[in-house]
């Protein structure tokens, strides 16, 4: 058996996935390590190449887009090794990832998740994440740990709780999976590797980050590009990371603040980048948690 599985999605991406792939045939021991690809309903098969690309690679094809959970939960369902690697697609990885991972696992059954340093791979001297701090559930805003410094090497030997993982690069037990569970499908997109991090905490695990191993990661350091899909789902389920994550008392202070507050100031800066036609997705989005529980597996969005 592997010792560990590395799970990716793919949608549409084929040269950065192929990227993707020769950096972990690169940068792993191939008789270590199982690389499963899910290909989460792209519109063209690439099957044939990215199996050229990394023989022995375990393609799996949805044929349909079942998300950032669903897709991962896809790779889960095939994985056989103790060790489960969750990379995104748009990441390149370094020679120690999977053994420093995996250390810390093996030294601390505490360790229930646990993420790397994240550079931008464009700009690969500034940090993307180095963990983060704790939520404040009346708002659900925290903060990203080390976001935008410049790495000059202040968390290469940092191995610490931290309060959440980043969905780019994370690594968990299989076993521990009989008792935290899967990821969630009915977040789709964003919010739901918080939502699994709380799991694994309810599970009595701890959150880890290490600065002994990095990856690089192809997001922009820019906001990303704003879009119906991203302003739904962003609102939608901010209030629902909240609803299934908090007491009820709680989700009536953010639903209070949420509805006065936050959503009326982003829809103010809707207006004021002349992007109206986003307004009517921030309704959408707070709508959906009023008229859905919060385990309806209505995503109430036409992907």
């Amino acid at each position: 058996m592997k010792r560990t599985s590395i799970i990716t999605v793919n949608f549409n991406q084929p040269a950065v996935t192929l990227d993707f792939l020769r950096s972990v045939k690169l940068h792993t021991n191939l008789t270590e390590v199982e690389v499963i690809l899910v290909d989460n309903g792209s519109t063209e098969d690439h099957s044939a190449i990215f199996i050229n690309e990394y023989p022995g690679l375990i393609y799996i094809s949805s044929s349909e887009n079942l998300g950032f959970a669903g897709g991962n939960n896809l790779g889960i369902a095939k994985a056989e090794g103790e060790y489960l690697l969750f990379l995104n697609n748009d990441t390149e990885i370094t020679g120690n990832l999977v053994t420093e991972l995996t250390r810390a696992l093996d030294e601390n059954q505490e360790i229930g998740l646990i993420s790397p340093l994240l550079l931008y791979f464009d700009a690969p001297d500034v940090i993307q994440y180095a963990g983060a701090t704790k939520m404040n559930y009346i708002t659900c805003r925290n903060s990203t740990i080390g976001a935008m410094e410049i790495d000059h090497g202040q968390y290469n030997e940092q191995d610490v709780e931290t309060a959440f993982c980043h969905g780019a690069a994370m690594m968990c037990r299989k076993a521990d999976l009989v008792t935290a569970g899967l990821m969630d499908n009915n977040f789709f997109l964003y919010y739901e590797e918080l939502d699994w991090c709380e799991k694994f905490k309810k599970a009595g695990k701890k959150i880890w980050f290490t600065g002994r191993t990095k990856i690089y990661h192809k997001e922009s350091m820019s906001v990303g590009k704003e879009s119906s899909i991203k302003t739904y789902f962003m609102t939608r389920n901010r209030m629902l990371f909240i609803r299934r994550n908090t007491s009820w008392l709680n989700t009536l202070l953010f639903s209070l603040y949420y509805i006065s507050i936050a959503s009326p100031k982003q829809v103010f800066m809707y207006r004021k980048k002349n992007r109206k036609d986003l307004i009517k997705w921030v309704f959408l989005g707070l709508k959906w948690n009023f008229t859905h529980s919060k385990d309806s597996n209505d995503l109430g969005f036409k992907i």
